[in-house]
């Protein structure tokens, strides 16, 4: 399943704010790397051959999930002065994703797990990605993305800005194997809600 800007859920950048899951910090100004995107510590390290990387994310329980941003762009600064700021958010991320970050623009050089290399920008247009921030999620089993464009394997694709709340349930979403029992994310995200609710957890959808 693939999510359109149209409902992706997102807010303007001065709301976000008030979504604030437990375990969040004051918003600070996010760190920007040498393309001007806004970056993380803890962001995978790679020779950006993506075959190896989803092969060592398995390797230590994980998956592989691609971000894809670009330099001003004002939806991944709030993802990182909100959502990656929230160490609830941060820790579930770690424990379970390689999170390797990619350059819409960019001209670094990148292997496809088809093995077919190519400029970050020529990837974006190959996986028909267009908006950021956007994050593809991958399968944990290599053999299932082997061979293959990565648009084409995706286990499910986060378009826009989320707020905190859905954008941490994506990645529960892909490490529970929701995308596999249901496809449909709108109506797994409901359940998931109130089986929360009815575990005593307040639930900020907003």
């Amino acid at each position: 399943m693939k999510l359109t800007r149209r409902n992706a859920m997102m807010l303007p950048a001065g709301l976000a704010a008030a979504s604030l899951l437990p375990g969040a910090t004051s918003a600070a100004e996010p760190e920007a790397n040498d393309d001007g995107l806004y970056t993380q510590p803890w962001f995978h390290s790679s020779f950006l051959d993506l075959k190896e990387d989803v092969a060592e994310a398995q390797a230590e329980g994980k998956s592989l999930a691609v971000l894809w941003e670009q330099n001003a762009c004002p939806y991944c600064r709030e993802m990182h002065r909100v959502n990656l700021a929230n160490k609830d958010i941060v820790e579930y991320i770690r424990k379970h994703f390689f999170v390797l970050q990619l350059n819409l623009y960019g001209a670094r050089s990148v292997t496809d797990f088809d093995g077919k290399e190519m400029e970050e920008r020529q990837l974006a247009r190959r996986w028909r990605v267009n908006f950021t921030p956007t994050i593809s999620f991958f399968p944990k089993d290599p053999a299932k993305v082997e061979g293959k464009p990565g648009g084409d394997v995706e286990a499910f694709r986060l378009t826009g800005y989320w707020k905190p709340f859905h954008f941490r349930s994506t990645f529960v979403y892909v490490e529970t194997g929701g995308y596999e029992s249901e496809p449909n994310f709108q109506r797994w995200l409901s359940d998931y809600r109130e089986k929360l609710r009815e575990a005593g957890q307040n639930v900020d959808i907003w």
